[in-house]
């Protein structure tokens, strides 16, 4: 291989196509990731590393943890299951005493044919897995592998070895064609030819301007980068890890403060009447407001009293009246003569919120329209004070809005929407005013995740539940007894109750070992041959599905069999048992919110989160569900456990895209602070980042245009 060996330091900003000697596939995959330059191939960070200094211990039993071996191949073989199904394996012994009676594992890789082309008795690799027992062999399935060395000892070279073995090694995710080996050497050979002493090589993210003496010492940004990834020690990619983070962190809450800003300068309204239509509300409804709930409205109409726009978040735990309060600011706004728009992610908790609502417009003698896919209902003709509607109220041409009369935009479960789409429904409302919006989240959301997805929000949360609803027991049962569950919901059915069974499938998969609503639902119905049993998933059609969930709603159906469609807003007080199967597939907030669909009326209620006997040890990590209803306490383990992406929904949910080293510090409330203290010192120094200090700051800005609306997202 032609060694790339460049005639001077590179810096961040040298095109990839003028260094020589880089391999033919190697370049090609880089150009499918789109990457130009030497920033964007470091901009690509590990997303682990092996200690490769000393090796785990070649295990002789099970390990509970994935482990590291360097490992000699000693045997190789194919078997055969039929006319399709294939599986290769090759027996690991020890690198270092390759003929050490009983000290072997076997690596198996099912329906990969192309393995027996890669590994060869001789071989050395680095081996990286979990190892089970399967029959009498301990085995470890599709583990990750790296050959280090070949049958032919000539092949490998000393500077190979050393940037792969013998040292912590860096591991990046694969895409388009990159390999391990290839793309960690042209890393290594980039990150020792480095150009450390020009500062404007690799420029520091975050501006000397505002940085005070301390801050100023930190490692220079190409220390940091040449650190994580190819690490000198392991306390090095926590620093490294830490001062990236920072830089990213940074950039990010540049644009929530800009955000802000934008936002606050924005003309506003004052849309709060005297709170006669409020008194009303507060009387037609069958319940006292909670403390919570009250206070939460005070905080909502001194908004909406401001003349400021308002952009507020309503946090409240699943149960806990968002929704009441959301009728609450819709009163203040429709009696100072505004109209009230209210969005939903689902046709089924649109057509809710519209049957909620309209029990009590009736008695208030308001109108009400209801917008969905299906199609448009309405209490009264002309304009409607109150339009209720999915994603289908974003259409420019919807006759029910008039946009210069709405004053008030109500958003339910936000992170279930892209932030494109809230600001498709602020621009050109209210008469040339921008309307006061209400973000409302049944998703209890970590402090850290505020600050990085709402930061641009106020936040008020409901911290109480109201009187009378009832006690919820939840329990993990491993592999429970099919007849002892029928024996256990035919006494609650009798009693008059109803009941959910929750899948993670809608159908069978031949990838995934886990239940299917649709195969459970012929097999329940059977056992349940008595009850009426009813089957609701992602995939049934909108109008069906709307009569399914209404027969379950009227008692017509007693156990409804379902995938997570029913996460969202589906509310049945007499419902009071859930069976959650395979519930290692969930979060622990998707079941927390899952769970919040029993326990709204005054019956006991029971949840059961069942696993299957190879799921028995993911029990210790739901256990927090049987100790708690505390939807913060469960969402901040959830973050811990599966990281920001997974725990809140990356695709929708306005969490920036970033790298593990970002990751892995988002839960770190202390360096996000700083990060917002930092944005705020430079927009308060420079709003218009019109300083040459700041032009990189500028530059980023106007790249990654904010859809919610950044002063420099048209600049050109």
């Amino acid at each position: 291989m032609t060694e790339f060996a460049p005639s001077s330091a590179v810096r961040a900003d040298t095109l990839l196509a003028t260094l020589d000697g880089i391999p033919t596939k190697l370049r090609g995959a880089m150009e499918l990731c789109g990457w130009e330059t030497v920033g964007d191939v470091l901009a690509h960070l590990p997303r682990r590393y092996e200690d490769r200094r000393s090796f785990s211990r070649f295990p002789a039993d099970p390990t509970d943890e994935p482990v590291t071996i360097h490992a000699a191949v000693v045997d190789v073989t194919t078997r055969r299951f039929g006319a399709r199904q294939q599986m290769f394996e090759a027996t690991l012994a020890p690198a270092e005493s390759a003929g050490m009676p009983g000290q072997q594992i076997v690596a198996r890789w099912f329906n990969l044919p192309f393995m027996s082309k890669i590994i060869a008795v001789g071989q050395q690799m680095v081996v990286y897995g979990k190892v089970k027992v399967s029959g009498k062999r301990l085995v470890i399935d599709h583990p990750e592998t790296e050959i280090t060395a070949t049958a032919d000892p000539l092949a490998d070279t000393p500077q190979s070895k050393s940037i792969h073995l013998r040292r912590i090694v860096p591991v990046y995710r694969l895409s388009n064609g990159l390999q391990q080996r290839p793309l960690r050497e042209f890393v290594h050979r980039l990150v020792t030819s480095m150009d450390h002493t020009d500062p404007s090589a690799f420029p520091q993210i975050v501006p000397s301007t505002v940085t005070n003496d301390h801050e100023s010492g930190l490692p220079a940004r190409s220390q940091l980068l040449a650190n994580i990834h190819f690490p000198p020690d392991l306390e090095a990619i926590e620093t490294a890890g830490r001062g990236l983070a920072l830089d990213e962190l940074f950039l990010h809450q540049l644009h929530v403060v800009d955000r802000k800003r934008n936002h606050d300068q924005l003309q506003g309204a004052r849309r709060a009447g005297r709170g006669e239509l409020l008194a009303d509300f507060a009387a037609a409804l069958p319940f006292p407001f909670t403390n919570a709930q009250r206070k939460v409205i005070r905080e909502i109409r001194a908004d909406m009293k401001s003349g400021h726009a308002m952009n507020r978040l309503l946090q409240g735990d699943v149960g806990s009246g968002k929704t009441v309060v959301a009728m609450a600011a819709a009163m203040l706004a429709i009696e100072a003569g505004w109209q009230v728009a209210v969005m939903a992610p689902t046709q089924i908790l649109a057509e809710q919120h519209y049957l909620n609502f309209q029990k009590l417009a009736a008695k208030l003698d308001l109108s009400l329209a209801l917008r969905t896919g299906a199609g448009v209902e309405q209490t009264h003709a002309g304009d409607p004070q109150i339009v209720i509607g999915t994603h289908a109220l974003l259409f420019d041409n919807d006759e029910l809005l008039n946009r210069e009369k709405l004053g008030l935009v109500v958003i339910d479960e936000q992170h279930k929407f892209g932030v494109e789409q809230r600001a498709k429904l602020q621009q050109g409302a209210g008469g040339g005013s921008v309307p006061d919006v209400l973000v409302m989240t049944a998703t209890p959301i970590p402090r850290t995740l505020q600050m990085t997805v709402y930061g641009d929000l106020e936040v008020s949360v409901i911290d109480e539940l109201p009187a009378g609803r009832g006690a919820i027991t939840t329990g993990i049962r491993v592999a429970p007894k099919i007849p002892d569950v029928v024996k256990f919901l035919k006494g609650q059915l009798d009693a008059g109750r109803q009941a959910y069974l929750v899948f993670p499938l809608v159908e069978e998969s031949e990838k995934l070992t886990a239940q299917s609503a649709v195969a459970e639902f012929e097999k329940w119905a059977k056992r349940l041959s008595n009850f009426e049993v009813g089957l609701l998933t992602g995939r049934t059609p909108n109008d069906e599905k709307e009569a399914v969930m209404k027969r379950f709603r009227d008692g017509h159906i007693d156990v409804l069999v379902s995938t997570t469609v029913i996460e969202v807003g589906v509310d049945v007080p007499n419902a009071s048992v859930m069976i959650i199967h395979n519930a290692n597939r969930f979060g622990l907030a998707q079941l927390h919110q899952l769970r919040g669909r029993i326990g709204r009326g005054e019956h006991q209620s029971f949840c059961v989160l069942a696993l299957d006997k190879k799921d028995a040890d993911s029990a210790t990590k739901l256990a927090i569900l049987e100790e708690t209803r505390d939807g913060f306490r469960i969402a901040e383990e959830d973050l811990r456990q599966r990281g920001p992406g997974d725990a809140l929904g990356t695709a929708q949910s306005g969490l920036p895209d970033l790298s593990p080293a970002a990751r892995a510090f988002i839960g770190d409330t202390r360096l996000l602070v700083h990060a917002r203290e930092l944005a705020e010192r430079v927009l308060t120094r420079d709003p218009e980042l019109a300083d040459p200090a700041h032009a990189h700051l500028r530059t980023h800005l106007t790249r990654d245009a904010d859809p919610l609306g950044s002063r420099f997202a048209n600049v050109g």
